[in-house]
């Protein structure tokens, strides 16, 4: 699938409030979580530069079907009180690091992950949230999207179909930008998707 050829600095978010490090460095995220697979191609460029960035570790980290996080099913849940705004990190709640994991970018900037689309939960619109490591330095912290004529599509499917009541879509949600959105297209398992993050690479957003 080709990836969009920009160079274009890649907005930035806060981390949200669920992030940890879970010392996964993996290409399939999964853990055998139900959903529609979803296979994620990645690439690092330098924003100045618009040359890829090798050697840059790419995390992700996403709620399952279900809108819950490991490592915070009781807080995703609403058993507990999720931790303010998303600008620290987490201490993990339990064992679990389903849907977290992270890569390192090959000689063309590019890593692929293997995960599920993403559910969603109230207050926000269907997203992963993603962010890029060069040795100790965070230059990005963003978030992917997804086109809400597939999100339809999937989310009317089992499992995501056994909730109802989202209330928040693209349109609707206060960090959306569509350069956050990926371009899909349908797999024979699934959807393939691609997404270019082109970041500062002197910036350190720690």
């Amino acid at each position: 699938m080709d990836k969009a050829n920009t160079c274009t600095l890649t907005p930035s978010t806060t981390q949200g409030p669920y992030y940890f490090d879970a010392d996964k460095i993996r290409s399939d995220i999964r853990e055998s979580r139900p959903g529609t697979r979803l296979e994620l191609a990645i690439q690092v460029q330098d924003s100045e530069l618009c040359t890829p960035v090798p050697n840059a570790v790419v995390e992700l980290w996403h709620c399952d079907a279900s809108g819950l996080y490991s490592g915070a099913e009781d807080l995703s849940r609403g058993a507990g009180q999720a931790p303010g705004g998303g600008g620290g990190d987490l201490e993990p709640q339990d064992a679990n690091r389903y849907l977290r994991g992270a890569q390192v970018t090959d000689a063309f900037g590019r890593v692929t992950f293997v995960t599920i689309w993403p559910g969603w939960y109230r207050g926000r619109t269907v997203h992963i949230h993603a962010m890029v490591h060069i040795d100790d330095n965070r230059p990005l912290t963003t978030q992917i999207m997804f086109d809400e004529a597939v999100n339809a599509k999937v989310l009317g499917k089992a499992p995501y179909n056994q909730r109802r009541g989202r209330d928040t879509l693209n349109e609707d949600d206060g960090i959306f930008d569509p350069m956050m959105l990926m371009k899909t297209e349908p797999a024979d398992d699934g959807y393939k998707g691609a997404i270019v993050f082109a970041i500062d690479s002197d910036k350190d957003g720690t």
